[in-house]
């Protein structure tokens, strides 16, 4: 039989489990599972539980769909959606729906941790200023808003941590995922005492601390391999945030390319490059790649991307790809509040229309307000974001011929379309390589080739709109400030 591991990308929305032929990297298989979130007003919630239910359903549909033997897989590993504050009771039960990362109700908390010790001075240890997303934040939040969950909390994980322990009975974490929280220091590479203090929360609580994402933690516990169908020995990786996992499956890091950008188009948006240059700038978070050589994964994330320009897509009664260039009209599409730029509390906003405006241009416009806030956090990476290098474009939106041209037309650069397309799922992959014995996972991805694909050429840079776009932000963020505090 042919080894066989497994890679879990637990999303906001969903779960998939890809089952890769681990000496080639070829994807056999990608079983999927749906999320439910709930909330309004600010409010993101999932049940934790069900992420183990998605997960085991998926990694059964992926072996149904390759025509695998599960006695092939060596090794498995959970990439999950960042930040997410999931806490547990002694038996390792959930005492509240997850708060996930698009959850805006801790801005309040985010700047008033912020005002407490001073940007710079978060910067210099954690390599980020808290902001709503950040675990930190939530976690004050819980402790302000529900303070007796929080006193009854035995453990606290995040996403891909609570999956990770459901699956090898071991509580553990990675330097890339950890650095989301803002109480890890990049800086030393450990969790921050200082910070644990300042937020009321004991060290205890957390996973301990695993050298890179790859590191083989334990093997799949009894209950967890009858439940998976999997050998009980499969090797289990420490696994990453889903953006660190990513970043290894375009073979970014120590091993592979380093100041190489990505974009990623999902459900929120990113940029992010591995380099050896610790980030610290209030527009990016300074994160820790998941390689355990000593990078960093600096990355500015922005909330509505794919999924507020498909819900204005709807309101507007079209098709997602009936989209043509904005004209003189301007969409900036914050319908989650927004994170870079930093407006928890802003809403969207249209300006611009005539009487000649069709509504193919206001979706035009959506698209090109989402795609100029990441060229706006792409030029705060380090080196620009990689000066002319190709941008590697990843995530859902990768597969819109419309997102594709909007990239090109506002960056004017090269385009790099990687053919593995369930890169995040195939990063963790690489990691389940790893710590079943296959060495570096970004060489392995990088062996793997996941990271190449179809270049397009640059196109010149479509300067109007770009300069129209910022016109109306600058113009705009007081107002849109105010309306986060009415």
């Amino acid at each position: 039989m042919d080894s066989l591991v497994i890679g879990v990308d637990s999303s906001t929305q969903s779960t998939k489990a890809a089952v890769v032929d681990a000496a080639t990297g070829r994807l056999l298989a990608v079983g999927r599972a749906p999320h439910t979130v709930t909330g309004e007003g600010g409010a993101r919630e999932s049940d934790a539980l069900q992420w183990w239910d998605a997960l085991v359903e998926a990694v059964s549909a992926g072996l149904k769909e390759a025509g695998a033997d599960p006695r092939a897989v060596t090794g498995i590993a959970v990439a999950g959606q960042q930040h997410g504050l999931v806490v547990l009771d002694r038996a390792g039960r959930p005492l509240r729906p997850a708060l996930l990362w698009n959850d805006t109700r801790s801005a309040p908390q985010a700047a008033a941790l912020t005002g407490e010790l001073g940007a710079a001075a978060w910067l210099e240890r954690t390599g980020s200023v808290p902001v709503a997303s950040m675990t930190a934040a939530k976690w004050r939040w819980l402790r302000e808003n529900e303070p007796r969950t929080a006193g009854a909390a035995a453990a606290v994980r995040l996403p891909h941590d609570y999956l990770t322990e459901r699956l090898a009975g071991t509580a553990a974490t990675d330097p890339g995922d950890a650095s989301g929280t803002c109480w890890y220091s990049t800086a030393t590479g450990a969790y921050d005492s200082g910070l644990l203090d300042l937020l009321g929360l004991d060290a205890s609580l957390l996973p301990r601390l695993a050298p890179s994402g790859g590191t083989r933690v334990g093997t799949l516990t009894a209950e967890a391999a009858e439940a998976l169908g999997l050998p009980a020995g499969t090797a289990v990786a420490a696994g990453t945030g889903d953006n660190m996992a990513a970043a290894v499956g375009l073979g970014f890091g120590a091993a592979g390319l380093l100041d190489h950008p990505a974009v990623s188009l999902g459900t929120s948006g990113t940029v992010f490059a591995a380099t050896r240059t610790r980030p610290a700038t209030a527009a990016l978070a300074g994160f820790a790649a998941a390689d355990g050589h000593g990078t960093y994964l600096p990355l500015g994330c922005t909330l509505n991307c794919t999924l507020a320009v498909d819900r204005i897509a709807a309101l507007l009664g079209l098709d997602r790809e009936d989209a043509r260039p904005g004209g003189e009209a301007v969409v900036l599409p914050y319908l989650d509040g927004e994170r870079t730029p930093d407006l928890p509390g802003a809403s969207g906003l249209m300006t611009g229309l005539r009487h000649t405006t069709a509504p193919e241009q206001l979706l035009g416009a959506a698209y090109e307000g989402a795609v100029f806030a990441l060229l706006r956090a792409l030029e705060a990476l380090p080196g620009g974001g990689g000066g002319d290098a190709p941008l590697r474009l990843v995530g859902g939106g990768a597969r819109g011929r419309f997102w594709v041209e909007t990239v090109r037309r506002l960056s004017g650069r090269a385009v790099v379309l990687p053919r593995t397309t369930e890169l995040v799922a195939v990063g963790a992959a690489a990691l389940a390589a790893g710590a079943a014995g296959a060495g570096d996972p970004v060489a392995v991805a990088a062996g793997w080739r996941t990271g190449e694909g179809e270049t397009l050429p640059p196109v010149a840079p479509d300067r109007d709109t770009l300069d129209r776009i910022a016109a109306v932000l600058d113009r705009a963020t007081a107002l849109l400030t105010t309306q986060g505090h009415r």
